[in-house]
């Protein structure tokens, strides 16, 4: 089986034959159509958010950032933490849908903010945990469920521009040694009890209708997301990198 936390992977995949057609019963009758491929290949099996975030010990709730545009105050300079698109599959969907919404030269004003730039999205929210920073301007919200849960002192933040959006596919190969097992894992992860462990046990997001929100954590419901698009993905993949590297140097 294959998945991914960059939806577009699977566009590609499907071109080049690496897919067999298989939904389980729970994503043919349950899914939403745009969470599942219309040829039957693949769906999204895990979803979350890539917000911003702080550290609640260093700094209080009213004094925190609302929005995307607030990191741009001079006062965070120095202060704010980001993980990189060309090594993470969340960051480059969260970089597009940003980048789309809100416009390049949003990056290109937050570049002068003297960002600490980590790789993976589960980077920043670590190094709020550990006090390093004391804002993140992307990251994993699952790790910051997870880190929150262990007792470290983090809250996210949902942007009131919106926040980006993230799914991961996950679909079954076509050359798989052991097919049937394949089909029945996926089955299992797309059924109530494997979609309710991506939320509770993985502190992700779940399409599946039937599976309740964790408490304590902001309702899927209540967030303003931005809107995924792994297609428009696919093909701006390398613009995306290339624009970012020219606007952080790294």
């Amino acid at each position: 089986m294959l998945e991914s936390s960059d939806a577009s992977h699977f566009i590609v995949w499907k071109k080049q034959g690496w897919l067999a057609p298989f939904l389980p019963t729970e994503v043919a009758e349950r899914w939403p159509a745009d969470h599942k491929d219309p040829d039957g290949y693949y769906a999204t099996w895990r979803a979350s958010f890539s917000p911003l975030g702080y550290n609640t010990k260093l700094l209080k709730s009213e004094d925190a950032p609302k929005s995307f545009a607030d990191l741009l105050d001079p006062k965070w300079s120095g202060k704010i933490v980001k993980a990189h698109p060309g090594y993470s599959g969340t960051i480059l969907t969260a970089t597009f849908e940003i980048a789309r919404d809100l416009g390049w030269s949003f990056f290109e004003k937050l570049a002068k903010q003297r960002v600490m730039q980590v790789q993976s999205a589960i980077d920043p929210p670590k190094k709020l945990a550990a006090g390093e920073r004391l804002v993140m301007a992307d990251g994993s919200e699952a790790m910051m469920h997870t880190l929150m849960e262990a007792g470290n002192p983090l809250a996210p933040i949902y942007p009131t521009e919106g926040t980006p959006f993230i799914t991961g596919p996950c679909g079954v190969t076509k050359d798989a040694p052991h097919p049937n097992a394949a089909r029945l894992l996926a089955s299992f992860m797309f059924s109530v009890e494997g979609q309710q462990l991506v939320v509770d046990v993985a502190g992700m997001r779940s399409i599946h209708p039937l599976v309740h929100e964790k408490q304590g954590r902001t309702p899927f419901k209540s967030i303003k997301a931005m809107k995924d698009d792994p297609v428009a993905v696919e093909t701006q993949v390398e613009t995306i990198k290339r624009k970012y590297t020219q606007y952080f140097r790294t």
